[in-house]
């Protein structure tokens, strides 16, 4: 009961952020009735509105703890308090229905099963015992489910699936932890399991807990199976067992591409790789990513196959984040099984992974034994987030998906209503509006049909749940991109004028900028270096230091450029590329070089005449193809199967020469170039010597890092800048980042490094988004 009105207050709160389905009205209802107040609490299509009523000081302890103590999963961005007339209510403090209106909330990302859901799975006294879909308010589904906000059953793929009264009563309940979480069933009401075997394979179809069992059963058996997960199909192995790990291998036509595994726990995981601190952090965090972790060599207890990473300098490791998961690896009392599973994306090399259920078993035909799936639509695809923890502890995502979307991303600066389509590898699309940023889940490489629909699906579930309508389109300059195309349809169709073009590496550096709130009033130092961007100059650039704002760019300085064989297609032959760049740098093709070894006398030859006359040679000052052309050289990687291998082959040998002697080759540097020719000739040189690979990789990475020193010393004599922001997929490379940050830092500038936006073209569309709001600004 509240006191008198006469000495009772009402306010009313508006709290904004991520602030639906995390349990934040049953939080709002426990907080009000504790402190003996009045009022309601409901959802909005703004956020959670609030008007309580009481004695002041109750009132006044009311709104702090609100802010000092709100669910787990919530993020509160804003709060908004506004003083009413007191109506002398004297009610319970109630939950009222959620008010449809105009506004925008947040929804929260798919959230790990938390362990109170895990006690209940591992209980055989819980009603909820091995039920695969075991859920509540701080944990589960949450992006790949919602059709559409506010955030209610009915614009959830739940919708289907009708409550029984057991979990209807949990459901209307305030004081239990599934009070309106919308994913919530039990065995008597919730989605179903089934196993369906490959034609032909022998197998027979099970449901239910039948259907776990031959799961669990065919993968010890060394067979592959493809799983139905939060946000798409895995196609899952045991990864001790080398046959299944290479059957898989070669169905999905994946070449030497790392996988990435899933362990059953965290003393699994310490048997396999080396964890610090605060990559034990990222791996346990709702967020559940994959986590790029040292091996440990040689592994104690569990022996990895060898075709789980081979040639990486580091492995993706992941702990299960679904009930699914948990139970396909175990509980306490089941029969042996695998313990380190194989998990990759469910699709086709090139292809976006797959959610359909029929589209899974066409496409996925001849790749899986089998299929575990589930009765539960997914509303959106979201692949597993990568990223790797630095030696200071703070994190780099290379992969932003599950776990991270739809959390938006505060801007530094105000942007109209705007859609940027990224670029197209690694595709990631991004929306803003006013100061945030939405970005979307990696979908992958704009190749095909297939991936264009997944983009234009993605686009659309990422506009439903933010809000956002857009007034400008936002593309990469390159005139053949798929992404650039799609955008010029998207603007007409948004009635948005000609999209916004944006050169590829300035987005690279905006985005970098944004993401440490910087509001573009002072220029950065700008050092992108990755594979490919289309230049100002109509070349393959890559290898850049530019002058940037969120206005423009200025090209301070760039690598020497060298001739790109077979342009794109070039790629794959690393020792093509090291050819083309002895060829520029005035040095002999000598036959006792590995990467001329690596080719035959007619490849020699038909190469030797494209490069004389320049057919089908684009020029290209790509730090990207340098790594590649060095790691041919030194005889680490001829022939590349997936794309960066070459360059990740390079950076593992320099990795293993820690200790030896490591001193740096020298680039020559002039007025706008720094020339490879010299640290390829010393290069040469030393390995003539007998100089081990390793060494030789250690040199070059620390003489690309004092290049990048030394070029920042000049642009700041010349500017007075001393911000260097380091972008482009080149720095997803450990040892290279560190390095160029220790200089630089060493000599006096602050560094800006990619955190949760990542440095590749995933994090483009962010740069794209912000250049293109000054840019109309300025017209």
């Amino acid at each position: 009961m509240t006191a008198p009105a006469a000495q009772a207050v009402r306010r009313r709160v508006v709290v904004r952020g991520t602030v639906q389905g995390v349990g934040f009205r049953p939080f709002v209802h426990r907080l009000a009735t504790d402190l003996g107040l009045a009022g309601f609490v409901s959802n909005t299509a703004s956020g959670v509105l609030i008007e309580v009523e009481g004695p002041p000081d109750g009132v006044d302890r009311f709104c702090e703890r609100l802010a000092a103590e709100p669910p787990p999963l919530a993020a509160v961005t804003g709060v908004g308090v506004e003083d009413l007339t007191a109506t002398g209510a004297d009610a319970p403090f109630t939950i009222r229905a959620t008010e449809r209106s105009a506004g925008r909330t947040q929804l929260p990302p798919d959230t790990a099963t938390c362990e109170d859901c895990l006690r209940e799975l591992a209980d055989p006294a819980d009603r909820r015992h091995r039920h695969p879909f075991v859920t509540c308010t701080h944990c589960g589904p949450r992006f790949t489910i919602a059709t559409g906000m506010p955030y209610d059953r009915a614009l959830t793929t739940m919708t289907g699936f009708p409550m029984c009264p057991a979990c209807a009563r949990e459901y209307g309940d305030p004081a239990d932890r599934r009070f309106h979480a919308q994913p919530v069933a039990c065995p008597d009401c919730g989605p179903r399991l089934r196993l369906v075997p490959a034609a032909g394979s022998g197998l027979r179809p099970a449901r239910d807990g039948d259907a776990l069992a031959a799961a669990r059963a065919l993968l010890a058996a060394g067979r592959v199976l493809a799983v139905k997960g939060l946000g798409g199909y895995h196609l899952a192995c045991d990864a001790t067992d080398t046959r299944a790990v290479d059957t898989l291998r070669s169905r999905k036509e994946r070449g030497g591409k790392p996988f990435a595994v899933m362990c059953a726990d965290l003393d699994t995981v310490h048997l396999i790789a080396q964890v610090s601190a605060a990559e034990r952090t990222a791996l346990t965090s709702p967020r559940r990513p994959i986590v790029l972790l040292g091996p440990r060599t040689p592994a104690e207890g569990v022996r990895l196959a060898p075709g789980v990473c081979p040639g990486s300098p580091q492995l993706g490791v992941m702990l299960p984040y679904t009930p699914v998961h948990a139970l396909l690896l175990g509980l306490p009392g089941d029969p042996p099984g695998p313990r380190v599973l194989v998990m990759t994306s469910g699709n086709r090399s090139g292809e976006p992974i797959v959610t359909d259920d029929e589209e899974a078993l066409t496409r996925l035909d001849g790749l899986a034994d089998a299929w575990l799936t589930h009765d539960r639509t997914i509303s959106s695809p979201c692949d597993d987030s990568l990223l790797r923890v630095r030696a200071d502890g703070t994190e780099q995502v290379l992969r932003r998906s599950r776990g991270y979307v739809p959390r938006p991303l505060r801007l530094p600066v105000v942007v109209r209503p705007a859609l940027a389509v990224g670029g197209d590898l690694k595709n990631a699309l991004c929306v803003g509006e006013g100061d945030h940023a939405w970005l979307g889940p990696h979908i992958g490489d704009m190749g095909d049909l297939a991936t264009l629909e997944a983009a234009q699906r993605a686009e659309g579930h990422i506009r439903r749940l933010s809000g956002v309508t857009p007034e400008v389109v936002a593309a990469d300059r390159h005139p053949g991109y798929h992404s650039a195309r799609w955008a010029r349809r998207r603007a007409a169709q948004l009635a948005a004028r000609t999209p916004v073009f944006v050169q590829h590496h300035h987005a690279h550096i905006a985005s970098a900028m944004a993401g440490h709130g910087l509001d573009g009033t002072t220029p950065v130092i700008g050092v992108a270096f990755d594979g490919t961007g289309y230049g100002d100059d109509g070349t393959v650039w890559g290898g850049e230091v530019l002058l940037a704002d969120y206005t423009g760019h200025r090209r301070f300085a760039h690598l020497s450029p060298a001739p790109l064989p077979g342009g794109d297609a070039g790629v794959a032959n690393p020792c093509r590329l090291a050819l083309a760049r002895l060829w520029a740098a005035g040095l002999p093709w000598d036959k006792d070089l590995p990467c001329v070894a690596a080719c035959s006398p007619a490849e020699l030859t038909v190469l030797e005449q494209q490069l004389t006359r320049q057919v089908v040679c684009v020029a290209t000052s790509s730090m990207g193809r340098l790594f590649d052309a060095v790691s041919s050289l030194v005889g680490v990687c001829h022939r590349a199967g997936y794309e960066a291998q070459a360059a990740l082959e390079l950076e593992a040998a320099a990795a293993s020469a820690r200790g030896a002697d490591t001193s740096a080759y020298a680039f020559g540097i002039a007025s706008g170039t720094f020339d490879p020719a010299p640290v390829l000739s010393a290069l040469v040189a030393d390995l003539r010597r007998g100089t081990p690979v390793p060494v030789l990789a250690a040199r070059f990475h620390r003489a690309v890092a004092r290049a990048v020193l030394e070029i920042s010393r000049q642009a700041r004599r010349d500017t007075g800048l001393a911000t260097v922001a380091l972008s482009g997929g080149v720095f997803a490379n450990a040892l290279l980042e560190e390095e160029c940050t220790r200089l630089l830092a060493e000599n006096g500038f602050a560094v800006l490094r990619h955190g949760e936006v990542p440095p590749n073209d995933g994090g483009l569309a962010l740069g794209q988004l912000v250049v293109a709001a000054h840019q109309r600004q300025e017209e």
